[in-house]
């Protein structure tokens, strides 16, 4: 009998290894042992909209599955469509006029489309530009790509914007990757920053990525700009429905910008996935064509958890957009520590802000995903924790 476990390969790659362990393991064990002792849980610990989608694309949805051609490989004419519902969209909402044929992508979510963009514009080796804290999936992209990551530490003190001054001259990034209105800080940027890290960009030869899925959840008479707005030599920006248009479970977005760098993309994309399945491109037009809808929601929802935050000691900043409270709990500089309290003594799920790079140490996300009154619930039930110290 032959000892298969004396023959036994280890078929992690390199590049898989290089993966960041997820947190969320140990907040998901946490929230267990709560259900187990009988608590309710709130989760706000993961950015996924509860509101419905708009009925326009349902319907055109519903409408493609009983279309038996609707089932075929797409093909890049197909998505003719879909390109130029966002090149409208573009020009609507920012004034940036784009040929549909040539700067404008549809992806498989946003998040497909930048590991695809990695690979596609940059080298094994070459430096990306990653702002710390940020959204854990773009340490896998980079990581995938085989780039070296040189961080962008975040902090409060400076809006929570990057200083690409301080970037060491030694240092000669492919790709600088930005995300405003920010995940998970809330923070946002003003047209002249764009102009001025586009132009910062441009002089290095180093692309600028924008990743812009919370254009839409703006508070207070905010208007998020467009790095585009900018220009697009060098400029490209990742669009996702999942927020504005409340479409996550689709898995649908486009790319729009420079035309050589979606070309690049356009390459590998036709290597490794056909575009969306047909009826999904076309609920996306369809709500691309209609104005988005829940940033009054979610403000609402700010409304009331903000305040209660403050009134148990919290340093909490008042987010103009996203959906997304970024704070530090009283007397607790262990993230992850402090959100695996709230879990098990409480019943509260919560992203640790070390999960998102080392400068997150300190500071807690909440997801704005639950009602006002259910987000009053769970700052009551932290204040608990408070006064248990």
């Amino acid at each position: 009998m032959t000892d298969t476990a004396s023959t036994r390969v280890e078929w992690l790659s390199g590049r898989a290894a290089q993966m960041p362990g997820s947190i969320f393991t140990q907040m998901n064990g946490a929230v267990q042992e709560a259900r187990e002792r009988g608590l309710s849980i709130i989760n706000l610990s993961i950015g996924s909209s509860d509101l419905p989608a708009p009925i326009a694309a349902l319907e055109a949805l519903r409408a493609a599955t009983h279309d038996p051609a609707s089932l075929r490989y797409p093909l890049f004419s197909d998505t003719e469509p879909l390109r130029l519902a966002a090149a409208a969209y573009m020009v609507r909402r920012f004034g940036v006029v784009l040929d549909p044929e040539t700067q404008v992508l549809p992806l498989i979510g946003a998040q497909e489309g930048l590991a695809h963009l990695l690979l596609a514009t940059c080298n094994p080796g070459d430096t990306l530009l990653l702002p710390d804290p940020c959204y854990p999936p773009y340490y896998g992209a980079a990581a995938v790509a085989g780039l070296n990551v040189h961080p962008l530490p975040l902090r409060a003190e400076h809006d929570f914007l990057p200083r690409l001054d301080d970037v060491p001259a030694s240092v000669q990034p492919r790709a600088l990757l930005l995300n405003y209105p920010n995940n998970p800080t809330s923070a946002v940027a003003s047209l002249e920053f764009f102009e001025q890290t586009a132009a910062w960009c441009r002089a290095r030869g180093t692309l600028l990525i924008h990743d812009h899925p919370y254009a839409e959840l703006t508070y207070d008479g905010f208007s998020a700009p467009s790095a585009l707005q900018a220009g697009t030599d060098g400029v490209v920006e990742l669009y996702s429905l999942s927020k504005s248009h409340h479409l996550a479970g689709l898995r649908v977005g486009f790319i729009a910008g420079d035309a050589s760098a979606l070309s690049a993309l356009a390459r590998v994309k036709g290597a490794i996935d056909f575009h969306p399945y047909l009826g999904i491109q076309a609920a996306a037009a369809a709500a691309l064509h209609m104005p988005p809808s829940g940033a009054d929601v979610f403000q609402a929802r700010r409304d009331a958890l903000v305040p209660a935050l403050r009134a148990s000691g919290w340093e909490v900043a008042w987010p103009q957009a996203s959906m997304y409270v970024w704070g530090q709990p009283p007397a607790a500089p262990d993230s992850l520590a402090y959100t695996l309290r709230a879990a098990r003594e409480v019943g509260v799920a919560l992203s640790p802000g070390r999960a998102f790079g080392p400068s997150g140490e300190g500071y807690v996300r909440f997801a704005l995903v639950q009602p006002p009154e259910v987000l009053l619930e769970a700052a009551s039930r932290l204040e608990e924790i408070r006064q248990a110290e």
